[in-house]
């Protein structure tokens, strides 16, 4: 197959953003409105809610353009990815804590960005903010009058267009050598890792999947993407495109960075006071170096433990739960309670128990640098490695 994902094509990814967002952030700050609007949008919290008085015309304008899902959404395959979340939400827990975020953290210019948020000198902040969001995303009324996503992704699409503003107008940004902050590359980038890298995670600790799971999970963060302003016409359009993506993406990006090693260490040190006492805390470290590789560990500087050659044991200890779960309706309900108990607890713990607003930032850190589905037939295996 083909690839369309060449050096010349991801180049021209890093020239875009997302005109619809980047115009309104503008224009809020052209107009002083930023304050008014983070005021205002902390009551709207619901799809469907009236929108309070007063609201800037042009944020009231981007809410009513934004405020439904692609025409295209096939709602099927929506609902096979919500009860693949619900039957896997622990190990999807796990792949985005450990997997995801520190990938994220891999790619130097992205973990470069991240420092410039004042949000990431408390990352309970942006990993509860993730965490809430998928959990959001899953909820069988998603898309509906009442939830909490819609408005969530419209908040995160103009946060994102904020950072690029503040980048660009402060000349904190090299856009000849980087192009466009959070451009359309990175954006696919980071669809990939909280979705196709989960994928690889999962499989990676032995977890049962379906084929027609795994696709649909995939479905469901393009038209995460989609929302969040990534042209749809450039995304991969299914996983093994999204492996070709990715392997280049990481390929042109990844490598050692003071500002990866600091966010991987404030991440370990989050979750080691997530986990109760002290003894198991070396097994942050460990998971995150068994689900990234041993090179990429190295260069975010995650110590090394005892632990290290016990979380190899992982698919092993998975495999024995998941073989209960599919050979015993009660041992399916208690794995799912379980899952879901610690989904929440882990939130909890992340929120303090309140609801996580995103709202656009006025300036940046002045010191910035550069119900459960059916056992699977037939088990989801990762697309091979593209070469070409």
């Amino acid at each position: 197959m083909t690839s369309p994902y060449t050096e010349t094509a991801m180049n021209a990814l890093r020239q875009s953003g997302d005109e619809l967002a980047d115009t309104v952030v503008r224009t809020l700050f052209e107009r002083g409105e930023v304050g008014k609007f983070n005021t205002l949008m902390r009551y709207v919290s619901t799809a469907g809610a009236p929108l309070p008085d007063g609201l800037p015309d042009v944020a009231r304008a981007y809410l009513a353009e934004t405020a439904a899902p692609p025409a295209w959404v096939d709602w099927a395959e929506m609902e096979k990815a919500r009860l693949f979340f619900i039957d896997n939400n622990v190990h999807i827990s796990t792949a985005l804590s450990f997997a995801s975020m520190p990938a994220c953290y891999l790619v130097p210019h992205v973990a470069k960005l991240l420092s410039a948020t004042h949000a990431l000198a408390y990352p309970s902040k942006r990993m509860a903010e993730t965490g809430q969001f998928t959990v959001y995303l899953m909820q069988p009324d998603a898309f509906e009058a009442g939830s909490r996503f819609v408005p969530a992704v419209q908040k995160v699409r103009l946060l994102h267009a904020a950072v690029r503003h503040h980048l660009e107008r402060e000349n904190r940004w090299d856009v000849g050598t980087l192009g466009t902050p959070i451009c359309q590359e990175d954006m696919i980038g980071g669809q990939m890792f909280f979705s196709l890298l989960v994928l690889d995670s999962l499989h990676r600790l032995g977890v049962h999947m379906s084929e027609e799971g795994a696709e649909a999970y995939f479905y469901a963060w393009r038209v995460v993407g989609a929302m969040l302003g990534v042209d749809v016409e450039r995304m991969p359009a299914d996983l093994g495109r999204a492996r070709q993506f990715l392997d280049l993406y990481m390929i042109r990006h990844m490598g050692p960075s003071p500002e990866g090693a600091h966010l991987t260490r404030q991440l370990i040190d989050l979750y080691e006071e997530v986990v109760p006492g002290t003894f198991f805390d070396p097994v942050v470290s460990a998971l995150i170096r068994y689900l990234v590789g041993d090179t990429c560990a190295d260069w975010l500087q995650v110590p090394r433990t005892a632990w290290d050659t016990v979380t190899k044991a992982a698919p092993t200890l998975l495999g024995i739960l998941e073989t209960l779960e599919d050979r015993s309706p009660l041992g399916a309900w208690a794995l799912d309670r379980l899952g879901h108990l610690t989904t929440v607890l882990e939130l909890s713990a992340l929120t303090r128990g309140r609801v996580m607003h995103y709202a656009i930032p006025e300036q940046l850190k002045p010191d910035y640098g550069i119900s459960s589905a059916p056992p699977p037939a037939r088990r989801w295996s990762p697309p091979a490695p593209h070469v070409g």
